[in-house]
């Protein structure tokens, strides 16, 4: 029999791929409404700012969902620990940011697909589950740490988290429940809008503006580059540039039926997004540094709940609550989110109805899957005696380490011209996810070779692995010629990019399993197991005091 994308080929690109029904109509925001159909052109700028406003939301709210309770704890403890010396690390985020998130915006909008169902689909069930398995896991343990936020915070205002946490929870599903998109996206920007008290926040602790305008730009390490310094570095990159977040934003792109003709407004959403989570994280680094500098808590970090006191102690009471407030809310930010994108990624491989449109009835296992998550992540916090600060560095050091993974199928999938079609990577974005990629990996090595050979010195592992890292490239640059960034004959006929879509997935044809793809799967999955291994002993001899 003929395939039929072969002899129809129209009839197979005008085929929908999207899996949920609900998934196609009216773009609903929290700011605006745009009609499914709606074809008119934006040519005056009040009338592209008012689709902005409508689209305006994926790309935000990923973002700012990144500066959860791990993000505040994090970006704080560089703070206390190592002053403003560490900003420069939030400038170089904002490229990687932007590049992974406008990836995962076209797959969204040119599929209508899942990033969990795609992998499945492309690479198959091996992998599919190797990378849903790391979401999952990771996933539940940020959300562990959101509730541990909301603890945290709670407690410094005289709240027990055993009142605090079941009404966070009962908080974030209800909001996820409404069965209205709209809804629950305006309730995240109302938060977002909380936010926004780092700014006042920052300045109320009186920062040295030399030093922080030498520390954005000028990379140090105050106390020298040490293999604690490095595992905080790494830690930032976990919590700004997160795995979660490329499977969020693409099912919430589709969610909100953004199609390839509004790609460039979300494109705006994303960039905004990527400026607003970068100063807020440094709002909260330049705190930290400006109220503990100089006094006997530099260098002491504990967990988020004590910078709150140490604010109080050091500045004023109200900066503490100020503190305290945001890391409440970040956490429902971040709860929200990260459990969504779980819940998003069950009803792919699951192929069942996942959608912030349909109201309970009609998605029961997608809402349940949500409230389960939300429930189990929110009783593990109320256990007594756990560790605080230190789950949350290792969990967002974790996410730094499983980054690279995630990166890897994400460029090989926007490579994939059955999928994307005209969509597909730039040769100079893929040199540039590339590097990108190859940073992160040098990154989490640095974290492998300083736990294992603990009195290394740091600077020649990072010349050593430098070198390396160029060699790399020049090794798979050979291997991966002609098959991942492949500019092959195209499958379907190139038509306008506003109006192509990918087929359903049962009429593509299975990627070609070249060399070089499956040396670079293996390689890096192997890796992994090696460096979460680390990880786990890094932890240890933290919490150990060795």
């Amino acid at each position: 029999m003929v395939d039929e994308k072969v002899r129809n080929p129209a009839r197979a690109r005008s085929a929908a791929a999207v899996l949920d029904e609900a998934h196609v109509g009216d773009i609903r925001g929290a700011f605006g409404t745009i009609r499914e159909h709606d074809r008119g052109s934006r040519r005056t700028w009040r009338q592209r700012l008012l689709a902005l406003a409508a689209i305006m939301g994926p790309g935000l709210i990923v973002m700012v969902g990144d500066n959860d309770a791990g993000g505040v704890a994090t970006y704080a403890q560089a703070g206390q620990n190592y002053g403003s010396s560490l900003l420069w690390t939030l400038l170089l985020l904002i490229p990687v940011l932007i590049v992974n998130q406008e990836m995962v915006v076209r797959l969204g909008a040119v599929t209508g697909v899942g990033h969990a169902r795609l992998i499945f689909e492309r690479f198959g069930r091996f992998w599919g589950m190797f990378s849903v398995c790391d979401l999952f896991l990771l996933n539940f343990l940020t959300i562990v740490t959101e509730f541990i936020g909301v603890a945290l915070g709670a407690e410094y205002f005289g709240v027990t988290p055993f009142a605090a946490v079941p009404v966070v929870a009962v908080l974030l599903i209800a909001i996820t429940l409404s069965g209205r998109f709209e809804v629950w996206e305006r309730m995240m920007f109302a938060f977002i809008v909380g936010n926004m008290l780092v700014l006042p926040m920052m300045f109320l602790s009186h920062p040295s503006a030399g030093d922080v305008v030498h520390d954005m730009f000028i990379p140090g390490f105050r106390g020298g580059f040490t293999s604690n310094a490095v595992l905080l570095v790494i830690a930032i990159v976990g919590t700004t540039v997160a795995p979660w977040q490329l499977f969020f934003q693409q099912s919430n792109v589709i969610d909100k039926r953004i199609t390839p003709r509004w790609i460039p407004y979300e494109r705006a959403d994303t960039v905004i997004g990527a400026f607003v989570v970068v100063v807020g994280a440094a709002a909260i680094m330049i705190t930290a540094a400006g109220a503990f500098n100089g006094t006997a808590d530099s260098g002491q970090f504990v967990n988020a709940g004590t910078v709150a006191h140490g604010l109080q102690r050091h500045v004023s009471g109200a900066l503490g609550a100020i503190f305290a407030t945001v890391l409440i809310d970040s956490s429902i930010i971040g709860a929200s989110a990260i459990t969504l994108a779980t819940s998003y990624a069950f009803g792919d491989v699951f192929g069942i109805r996942h959608s912030l449109h349909r109201p309970w009835h009609e998605a029961k296992p997608f809402y349940a899957s949500f409230t389960a998550v939300v429930v189990l992540a929110a009783a593990i916090v109320l256990i007594p005696g756990a560790p605080l600060g230190l789950i949350t560095t290792a969990v967002q050091a974790l996410a730094g380490l499983l980054l690279p993974s995630a990166s890897l199928f994400l460029l090989l999938l926007c490579n994939d011209r059955e999928v994307l079609g005209p969509w597909i990577n730039r040769p100079w974005l893929n040199a540039l996810a590339s590097l990108i990629l190859g940073v992160l990996l040098v990154l989490s090595l640095i974290l492998v070779f300083t736990t294992i050979f603990p009195t290394i010195d740091v600077g020649v592992v990072v010349v050593a692995l430098g070198g390396v890292l160029v060699a790399g490239f020049a090794a798979i640059a050979y291997l991966l010629r002609g098959s991942v960034f492949s500019r092959a004959r195209p499958t379907a006929v190139e038509q306008d990019r506003d109006t192509w879509r990918m087929p359903p997935i049962a009429l593509l044809s299975r990627p070609r399993a070249s060399r070089g793809r499956q040396v670079a799967l293996y390689a890096l999955s192997s890796y992994l197991v090696v460096a979460v291994l680390m990880l786990l002993v890094k932890a240890v001899q933290l919490a150990t005091g060795h």
